[in-house]
């Protein structure tokens, strides 16, 4: 590593070359899935290569590895734990077909279950939601019509979506 700091880069090739098979297994012991170990042993390979300055020359290379390793992995695992809890699987919204008239049904919905899901929310919500992410206007824009400030509008559409994403969660299934 010492010689690749002083930019020799074939030293350089053979350290990661080297240094891959301990990384992986550290990420496999890590890690919860084969597919996620080799994310963050690329994750790892781009992180040594963005902070090899770092090293210092004399001292043990595998501890410096190591703890590149285990906190990606930790990155990786609270990542994959913020996706679960946020998302939500909804079997129809992979339904999309080229003729207009195939999903008329699940399209004429739209309205009355928009109309649902903002049912509870303030006026101000309401018209947060509606200007931003429904006429999709900019956060400029939806402050001038709206009256709102531009932090306003943010905090709005921020408690909205929460509010709605936990009325979705209480949903029950049908």
């Amino acid at each position: 590593m010492a010689a690749a700091q002083a930019g020799d880069a074939d030293a350089y090739r053979r350290f990661l070359s080297a240094a891959l098979p301990f990384i992986r297994a550290l990420a496999r012991r890590r890690c919860g899935s084969e597919e996620e170990a080799e994310d963050v042993v690329q994750d790892v390979l781009l992180t040594v290569h963005r902070i090899r300055h770092t090293y210092e020359p004399g001292r043990p290379v595998k501890p410096w590895l190591t703890a590149i390793t285990v906190r990606r992995a930790i990155d990786a695992t609270r990542k994959r734990s913020r996706i679960r809890t946020r998302e939500t699987f909804d079997e129809h919204a992979y339904e999309t077909f080229a003729d207009p008239q195939a999903n008329r049904e699940v399209g004429s919905d739209a309205p009355r279950v928009l109309a649902g899901m903002t049912a509870d929310l303030s006026r101000g919500q309401k018209e947060a939601i509606d200007l931003v992410k429904v006429q999709e206007m900019s956060l400029a824009e939806a402050s001038a019509v709206s009256g709102q400030t531009i932090a306003s509008l943010k905090v709005n559409i921020h408690r909205a979506i929460k509010k709605m994403r936990l009325n979705l969660s209480r949903k029950p299934s049908e």
